[in-house]
């Protein structure tokens, strides 16, 4: 306790409050608090969130090995610093440049007075969005048709559908099988549905090297859990070679699952808080197989 009291001493001893505020220091306060916030909000809608996270466990060691005076650490550390502040830039330096391109396409005043408060939130999808992504992977099934459905959640899903064409439209389960249909211009590739729309097509997805995914399972199947290994996406896979219907969520494969399970899966996603999930929560269970890393 002594060497706590010691640590905050000597650190907020040279913290300076001034006595009073003028109206510079409250400007100065609001711009500072809307930029943090700002930068918070875009990191949170990136991968970035994960390495941040990491970041904040490695500063509350060191603010431990501070606050005990562990010199070793703490001279460690400023050496690794001066490197690790590089390679950060290096590393994030594709998300460093679509938020200065969104910044530059941002509009401020809709961000300071958000007019839009009362719409439904980003991300949430209504239950016949769930009815028609259903629909069109069982048809799909049926036709042995090979489809690739990434359903986005709170990650942004913005630097795969660079990859891809633009759509845009309401989900129906006729747009999702045209979209599939063999020899159509779009076929090829992955969907993206956010909330009530099918946003792009003919994305590319990372591919999963997880050695304990089955032999036999084919790009389509890979890619769905790439995706699902890098984001918090769940993505419905329909093979090509048997018509079975696949969901890759977290990293993980379930294989052979039915329309009812598929339903179940979507639900479980849907960000959206009915009286029946209340009474029954919706697990991640079924009959079919699975295939884990």
């Amino acid at each position: 306790m002594q060497q706590i009291n010691t640590f905050v001493e000597k650190y907020l001893s040279t913290v300076h409050i001034p006595k009073t505020l003028v109206w510079t220091d409250i400007a100065e306060i609001i711009i500072i608090s809307f930029l943090v916030y700002q930068i918070l909000a875009w990191i949170r809608n990136t991968r970035t969130w994960a390495y941040l996270r990491g970041v904040i466990v490695i500063l509350g060691f060191l603010l431990i090995a501070a606050i005990f005076n562990m010199s070793t650490i703490i001279w460690m550390a400023g050496k690794v610093f001066s490197v690790a502040a590089i390679a950060l830039v290096i590393i994030l330096q594709p998300e460093l440049r679509r938020a200065l391109e969104q910044l530059g396409q941002k509009n401020i005043m809709t961000s300071l007075f958000p007019f839009d408060s009362g719409r439904e939130q980003e991300g949430r999808f209504s239950d016949k969005t769930i009815g028609e992504i259903v629909r069109a992977a069982v048809e799909m099934g049926k036709a042995k048709t090979g489809a690739l459905i990434v359903v986005e959640q709170n990650t942004s899903l913005a630097e795969y559908e660079r990859t891809g064409i633009e759509v845009d439209g309401i989900v129906t389960s006729q747009l999702l099988i045209n979209i599939f249909e063999h020899n159509t211009p779009l076929h090829d590739g992955a969907v993206i549905i956010r909330g009530n729309r099918i946003t792009w097509a003919t994305c590319y997805l990372p591919l999963s090297d997880n050695m304990r995914l089955s032999k036999d399972l084919g790009t389509r199947h890979r890619a769905g859990v790439g995706i699902s290994e890098e984001t918090d996406s769940l993505t419905v896979i329909v093979s090509e070679e048997t018509g079975r219907i696949s969901v890759a969520y977290e990293g993980k494969l379930d294989r052979n699952v039915d329309a009812q399970q598929l339903r179940h899966r979507l639900e479980l996603v849907q960000n959206k808080e009915t009286d029946e999930k209340k009474k029954k929560k919706i697990t991640w269970k079924g009959r079919g197989k699975r295939e884990e890393n």
